[in-house]
């Protein structure tokens, strides 16, 4: 694998994210969790069956889940890491270059209403 697509939700998603971090812990914990979604993404892309990933069928065909947390000491920093992640990227492979990441969504959340139904595809857009 070499790269990623983000969906128009999963763009939005990270929007959120950072925005909501920022505002609650600030711009030093805002750029920590960017630093930490960029390499959680990158893992991801490099390869979406590692270790700590999950097979999610009921979240679509070939979804996968990968909680941040496994990406969590690659993206330790000088200026630190996040210490408890919360959030979860639903993925799937697409071709033998590109994951689709469909969501980035909180790990309290219960994922399947977060997906469009399953006659739409969460990996496209459109």
């Amino acid at each position: 694998m070499s790269g990623f697509r983000l969906t128009d939700a999963a763009q939005s998603d990270i929007i959120e994210i950072l925005a909501w971090s920022e505002a609650e812990y600030g711009e030093r914990v805002r750029k920590l969790y960017e630093r930490l979604i960029a390499t959680a993404l990158r893992d991801i892309a490099a390869a979406p069956e590692r270790p700590g990933s999950k097979s999610r069928p009921e979240l679509g065909i070939g979804a996968r889940r990968w909680h941040l947390r496994g990406s969590r000491d690659r993206a330790r920093g000088g200026d630190g890491c996040v210490n408890r992640p919360r959030h979860i990227l639903i993925y799937k492979v697409i071709d033998s270059q590109t994951v689709a990441i469909a969501r980035i969504l909180h790990d309290a959340m219960e994922l399947r209403h977060h997906l469009p139904p399953a006659a739409d595809d969460p990996f496209e857009d459109g």
